[in-house]
């Protein structure tokens, strides 16, 4: 089966380092998908208002030539442990795709694009389909959730200067405030003072974690 994207998502996040680990956790976090010409056709968003959150399938582009394995080592066991690719939302899998829920925030048929929150998608990445979101059959709240039921992220308190803030307007500073504390670093990297950088907004934030705090040292005009 050959499969072609029929949109692409765009995102303040321009490479997979401080992407957002899953969808939502990142609530404000506003992207947008924009349809190939193909697809560009107003009368597909039709009864789209109708609902809250949509299912995204798309591609995990940056991984289509690294080597996949039967068993990964996922960031919430610390990069240390390995489970079965099947057992985790790895980005590193036989068909490299992907699967997150997110919330519509507004459609645009006259574009058409639609705009949505909590993605945990890099810029530019495929989008091979769109279905939306049904409570009644795809919430189950009382499920098992595996290794993630007993393991919880560690949030980092954020320190950032004010002349670095003021970059960014109240609601994107919010969100960059939120993807920091989820701590992007690789989580086999365990170097407290080690200056690490992660594009956002066209920027390259600098910033050093210690002691479970991070502390944004400076930020410079990104070159990606």
């Amino acid at each position: 089966m050959n499969i072609q994207p029929i949109a692409f998502f765009r995102s303040p996040f321009t490479s997979k380092f401080g992407i957002p680990r899953q969808s939502g956790i990142v609530g404000d976090l506003r992207g947008r998908i924009e349809f190939v010409p193909e697809y560009a056709q107003p009368e597909a968003l039709r009864g789209l208002d109708g609902y809250d959150y949509l299912w995204l399938i798309w591609g995990f582009s940056e991984n289509v030539e690294v080597e996949k394995h039967a068993t990964v080592r996922p960031p919430l066991l610390g990069g240390n442990e390995r489970v079965g690719v099947w057992a985790t939302r790895s980005p590193f899998r036989p068909n490299n795709l992907g699967l997150s829920s997110v919330r519509i925030a507004a459609i645009s048929p006259e574009i058409p694009a639609i705009d949505v929150l909590g993605a945990d998608l890099m810029d530019g990445t495929p989008i091979y389909d769109i279905k939306p979101y049904l409570p009644y059959v795809d919430s189950h709240p009382d499920a098992r959730a595996g290794f993630t039921s007993r393991r919880q992220w560690q949030q980092l308190e954020v320190v950032m200067p004010e002349d670095i803030a003021a970059h960014f307007s109240e609601s994107d500073l919010s969100v960059l405030r939120q993807a920091l504390s989820l701590d992007p670093r690789p989580h086999y990297h365990a170097d407290d003072g080690r200056q690490y950088g992660m594009p956002f907004m066209g920027f390259d934030i600098r910033f050093h974690v210690s002691a479970g705090i991070l502390t944004v040292d400076g930020i410079a005009r990104s070159s990606l």
